[in-house]
């Protein structure tokens, strides 16, 4: 097996494992957004990297679903609660998901700072299979085909300015964390000195979902403050 055609699989293996409920702390999108460039750039196949990608969030996402209506529900709310996913949360979720069914999981799928909720609130309402993976194929053919399509587009002509301008990039990039960090803490003092789950960052951490995380969560099609 070359040295890609691993490396692709092993990325299957780690989207797979983070959709069936695992907590890994290592940002999905920017997963997705780095299959991308090296699609552009030529090291993958476009179409099957992103049938694979998709075929195993779509797979982890049925067996996480699969698991928190049967024997691994304890367990897998234990490990979400771990992450700063309460109770709470979920049962609000789950709430709205049992109004809207397949349309409420596409949604929620599709929404940063609340699509890693939704797979473990599907199951506590206690969706239909085939509804929840209705949902489960158009929410995350959204997210990740658009983090993907971003990589493929963008990430070839951003990895070329930077080997020309590696300086002023770098400085660019210190610049922008800083007032990140500092807008951060600001709306972290307005909203109490509550931040968005851990899980929500390991989830959805690209600038854009980082923003709509930062300034609200959408709970399954119901604007809600976070905290």
């Amino acid at each position: 097996m070359d040295p890609l055609t691993l490396g692709l699989l092993g990325l299957a293996v780690l989207l797979f494992v983070k959709e069936a409920g695992v907590p890994i702390p290592v940002p999905g999108d920017l997963v997705v957004i780095g299959a991308g460039i090296a699609a552009g750039r030529g090291d993958l196949d476009p179409l099957s990297t992103l049938v694979v990608i998709l075929a195993a969030g779509l797979v982890g996402g049925v067996i996480q679903f699969l698991l928190v209506r049967g024997v691994g529900r304890r367990p897998l709310l234990a490990v979400l609660a771990r992450v700063g996913v309460p109770a709470a949360r979920l049962e609000a979720v789950a709430g709205r998901l049992r109004d809207r069914g397949a349309t409420g999981v596409a949604i929620a799928r599709a929404t940063p700072g609340v699509r890693i909720v939704a797979i473990a609130a599907s199951g506590l309402a206690a969706l239909p299979l085939a509804r929840f993976t209705a949902g489960l194929v158009v929410g995350n053919g959204i997210f990740v085909s658009g983090h993907f399509v971003l990589g493929l587009v963008v990430g070839p002509p951003a990895l070329a300015l930077a080997a020309g301008a590696t300086g002023p990039i770098v400085v660019g990039l210190v610049a922008v964390g800083i007032a990140g960090a500092v807008g951060w803490w600001l709306i972290r003092r307005l909203r109490g000195g509550t931040s968005p789950a851990v899980g929500d960052w390991a989830d959805a951490c690209c600038p854009a979902c980082l923003a709509l995380g930062a300034i609200g969560r959408v709970d399954a099609g119901g604007a809600v403050p976070l905290g």
